[in-house]
């Protein structure tokens, strides 16, 4: 299909998904090349910090002084969403800066990124039993990582798009409350080229990572790895090793029909 029937389909289906709910919810990944149209601006000069459950109705957000965006350290959170809450329906703009902060667990339904900037979600917290869900939506121009993992708990992406980036989703490799225990799980994820990995986790600390209906797109020649395998180490202990990739069926567990090439 061109990328104008792309675009034709994905409006028709956002229009109607959106006109029978305020929270859109996504049977399949929407293509990234095309995010939705959104229904006015507003411009953030603070992070926003809530709890309970915030739906933007699709509204762009234009981050203002809260980093350059690229993917520069030390950037400020655009939301900060406190253990429990729920953003839906949000495009955040350029720049991006540090994208959203989850203090716990958190859900981030139908939220897109126009232009990541230093990371487009990092998941915080203390408590292993806590879990991040990112279900629609998805990410463009992430020139390293579009999830990062930093607490413990369990990180799930599903239904999501992204395209040009470097990784999908890395657990912290050398982050100062390492070791930590850390699982993610992708499902039914859409990913065109640019890329260089899906998933990198730490092995060392157990991690594991579960990967479903992964869509590369434009990797005729495979050269995007699916799950990079690492040995973590604790802030100011040096850099992370990387120590093998691919699956193992103990800490990356997918077949090769979990990963579909177009």
């Amino acid at each position: 299909m061109t990328s104008k029937g792309w675009r034709r389909v994905l409006s028709s289906v956002a229009a109607a998904v959106f006109a029978a709910s305020a929270i859109v919810m996504l049977a399949q990944p929407a293509q990234a090349l095309t995010p939705p149209k959104a229904n006015g601006e507003e411009t953030v000069t603070a992070t926003v910090k809530f709890s309970g459950s915030r739906d933007y109705g699709m509204k762009r957000i234009i981050p203002q002084g809260l980093g350059g965006g690229g993917g520069s350290e030390s950037q400020k959170a655009v939301f900060e969403l406190a253990d429990g809450a729920t953003l839906a329906n949000v495009i955040i703009g350029k720049p991006g800066a540090d994208g959203v902060h989850c203090l716990g667990t958190c859900t981030l339904r139908n939220v897109w990124w126009e232009d990541v900037g230093e990371d487009a979600a990092t998941f915080k917290g203390t408590s292993a039993s806590q879990t991040m869900t990112i279900d629609g939506g998805g990410a463009l121009s992430a020139s390293d990582k579009v999830f990062q993992h930093n607490g413990p708990g369990t990180m799930i992406i599903r239904n999501f798009a992204a395209q040009g980036i470097g990784k999908l989703y890395r657990a912290c490799g050398d982050c100062s409350n390492n070791p930590q225990n850390r699982h993610v799980r992708v499902e039914n994820v859409r990913i065109e080229m640019s890329a260089k990995n899906v998933v990198s986790i730490n092995v060392n600390y157990g991690d594991t990572a579960r990967l479903s209906k992964v869509t590369l797109v434009g990797d005729s020649g495979k050269k995007v790895s699916i799950c990079d395998k690492y040995n973590g180490v604790k802030k100011g202990d040096g850099s992370s090793k990387k120590v093998g990739t691919g699956a193992d069926g103990k800490n990356c567990i997918y077949s090769a029909s979990d990963v579909i090439y177009k």
